[in-house]
């Protein structure tokens, strides 16, 4: 039980020097935007040299080691749904928001199971130019974690692409 204890530990620390990592690169671009316009164009993205990839299965077990951070998960999409808005303690609200499930990843492909206890939401602006998106298609998303209410991460879901449509590998084109 200890050695599970000092690996969740060890995990968490790395995750903590790689938030000061993030923070220090991210005060290195402000200070480039300020000091130096014209080197900080070329600069890459903060959120993009600090987003964390981490399997969906991965995050659920450990929702509160990516709280604040900035993470890219790649999974199978389920269907839209309404699960998580307007819920308090994480509180996005159901006329600006809409979220999704991905499927698990841990059960056979004879059957569809949602991995409900992940509270993926994006704004519905967002959602309108998905409208090729279908259950069964690979995705990948990035996003950050913004609570941890009832011990499941509830994400802020900021860019969504589809990898390989469902409707692509059947028919050739989509």
């Amino acid at each position: 039980m200890s050695s599970i204890n000092k690996q969740g530990e060890g995990r968490i620390n790395k995750m903590n020097a790689k938030k000061k990592l993030c923070t220090l690169l991210m005060s290195a671009v402000v200070g480039l935007n300020i000091f130096i316009p014209s080197i900080a164009k070329t600069a890459e993205d903060p959120t993009k040299v600090c987003t964390t990839e981490v399997a969906p299965l991965q995050l659920v077990k450990h929702p509160q080691a990516y709280m604040s951070q900035n993470i890219k998960i790649v999974g199978t999409f389920d269907k839209f749904s309404t699960l998580g808005l307007d819920y308090k303690p994480a509180f996005r609200d159901s006329k600006k928001y809409i979220s999704f499930l991905l499927r698990r990843s841990d059960v056979s492909t004879d059957y569809v199971i949602p991995l409900s206890e992940l509270k993926l939401l994006i704004k519905r602006d967002k959602v309108e130019k998905m409208k090729d998106l279908e259950s069964g298609d690979k995705v990948e998303l990035t996003g950050s974690v913004f609570s941890a209410a009832l011990n499941d991460p509830w994400v802020d879901v900021k860019t969504f692409k589809i990898l390989s449509s469902k409707k692509k590998d059947k028919k050739g084109k989509i």
